[in-house]
């Protein structure tokens, strides 16, 4: 016998606020974050976090630096998007392009200052081409799991 989600919810069930849904958005980025960094500190040896409190606070940090990022390659993509004109097209992609791979600097810079060498990326170009894979998983992964969530309905 098929039963019905809503018969499991209790009778006071609200639905969540802009605010709440926020919240739970970012939570999960950063529950996300911190498996991705984990798992990296685990199994490569080009990233290091020395404990788990750490590379909590780090992943809070990467989380609001990624989204910083992207809310100013949205808005730098804004800034052209009205003009017209092959090289304002090619300007809006270099531009969106240029804060995409230049936060990687600023977020390294960050978390070298925050957490010193309790934090690392070790490699090619002092850490940067690491740290880019770090953080493009970590946006793959934060993608698949919003995709999934919303499958489910």
């Amino acid at each position: 016998m098929a039963t019905a989600t809503s018969e499991f919810m209790p009778a006071s069930a609200e639905q969540p606020s802009d605010k709440q849904r926020l919240f739970l958005r970012y939570f999960t980025g950063t529950l996300i974050d911190l498996v991705v960094l984990n798992l990296f500190n685990e199994y490569s040896d080009q990233v290091y976090v020395d404990t788990f409190t750490t590379s909590l606070l780090a992943a809070i940090l990467l989380q609001l630096l990624l989204k910083g990022t992207i809310a100013v390659e949205h808005w730098v993509a804004g800034f052209f998007h009205g003009k017209s004109g092959g090289f304002m097209t090619f300007l809006r992609f270099f531009c969106a392009w240029l804060v995409l791979f230049g936060s990687k600097f600023v977020i390294l810079e960050a978390l070298a200052m925050a957490f010193g060498d309790s934090v690392r990326f070790e490699g090619m170009f002092h850490g940067i081409v690491v740290l880019i894979i770090v953080v493009v998983v970590m946006l793959i992964a934060e993608e698949l799991v919003v995709r999934f969530y919303r499958r489910l309905n």
